[in-house]
This record gives C-alpha cells, structure tokens and sequence, in this order.
C-alpha cells in the first residue's frame, strides 16, 4: 500500500516516510491548466513512492502562496502566513504517527512558507525536509518545461492551439517588477518563457529524472538549515 487516501488505517506501516506533493490554484498563461504546479508535483511524487521503502503518497496540498500571480483570474492564494500555518499543523498533526515527512513542492512561490515551517518542525523534535522540483536551465512559468511536463502527465489539460511566448527575460531581470506589480506587469500573457518545442516525450524524460533524484536524496536524507532535502 503506498497510497494514504486509498489505505485503512491498519494497513499502513508503522512510521512511514509521508511524502505530500504541494502546489497551487495559479494562472500558468493561456494554455495549461491553473492546477499544473499540483499536477506536476504529484506526477513526481507518485513516481518516486514506489522506490522508497516504508513511503506513503499523501493527497496533495492544491493551493499555495500565489500572490503575484493575483493578476489573473482564476488564481487563488492562501499566501505565506497560511501557508506556514497550514505545514507546521500538518506536519505536527502527521507525526504522531509518521516517522518522516517530505512535502514535493512544485510551485516556487511557496518557498517562504517552506523556510518558516519546515525547520520549526524540525526544531520540535520532527523528521521533516521539503524538496523542489527544480531543473537546471527550465525557464519561469509556463514555458517548455512545464509545458512538456504537463503534455505528459494530463495531456488532456494543455491547450495547444493556445500556447504562445511571453517574457523570455531572464528571472533576475523581471523579479523586482514582478515583486513590486506582480506578473502581469511584465507579461500580459502569464508566461515567463516560451513553450515552443515541447513534447510529451520530453516531459517523461523529466518526471523519471526527478523522481530519480527524490529517490537518490530520500536515501541520503541531508537536510540544510532551511529544511531542504539535499542532493
């Protein structure tokens, strides 16, 4: 059994590792679904379980810290406080009965709430790591990566016929304006890169490379000051 919603509760292990994908309800431009970053993030997470002994797959936590993304309509944000709040009562209320918790985090704006919570739990006595899924050279929001891994995991959900450029800038570029106006202001679309020449096959690609990587860090299980899991 390595499901949490599917099981009963005599039939989970004793002190399991919980892993609990996050994401967010957030505009990801005209062609992927608001729901993407939670897709994304269990498709991960679902991936990896099954290599890890004693780990069960939690339902996923669907919304996150969106705020600059409030721009659009259809994203809703329960922002960093809540958030916060949200992960250290759950992962107090999880380990009275789960040895680990690691929460798969597909959205980067929940990184703050991460940073508070994870090593308060920590602090109390709590096995607890968070770990992003992060790829090397993707570009922001909505681009090929997350297009590509979305043509994978719901190909259903992608609007193809819709997908465009948007602001191609570097991130380092945009963050001050987008931390002082949001994303809209600096693309009216919502897309931070370019979705061009995505493929399913690419997004396979990624997903059993990410999965692979929680895996190798799951058996490692280094974690830094501020919570991550390190690889």
């Amino acid at each position: 059994m390595t499901s949490l919603a599917d099981a009963t509760w005599p039939e989970l292990p004793p002190r399991p590792l919980l892993v609990v994908p996050l994401g967010s309800v957030e505009q990801h431009g005209p062609h992927l679904p608001l729901a993407t970053d939670t897709r994304t993030a269990e498709a991960v997470a679902s991936e990896a379980v099954p290599g890890i002994d004693g780990a069960l797959l939690a339902p996923a936590i669907a919304y996150g810290a969106s705020g600059e993304h409030e721009g659009f309509p259809g994203t809703v944000s329960i922002g960093t406080a809540a958030l916060t709040t949200l992960l250290v009562e759950y992962g107090r209320s999880a380990g009275r009965w789960a040895g680990r918790l690691l929460v798969v985090n597909g959205h980067g704006g929940n990184v703050d709430a991460l940073h508070a919570a994870v090593p308060l739990l920590r602090a109390e006595g709590r096995e607890a790591a968070w770990w992003p899924l992060a790829v090397r050279g993707g570009d922001a929001h909505a681009g090929r990566l997350e297009t590509s891994l979305m043509l994978h995991v719901e190909p259903a959900g992608v609007r193809e016929d819709r997908a465009e450029p948007g602001e191609t800038a570097p991130l380092r570029e945009l963050l001050p304006r987008m931390r002082a106006e949001g994303v809209r202001a600096v693309s009216p679309n919502g897309v931070l890169g370019d979705p061009a020449g995505a493929s399913a096959a690419e997004g396979a690609a990624l997903v059993a490379d990410l999965a692979g990587r929680l895996v190798a860090a799951v058996r490692e299980w280094r974690v830094d000051p501020a919570g991550r899991l390190l690889e």
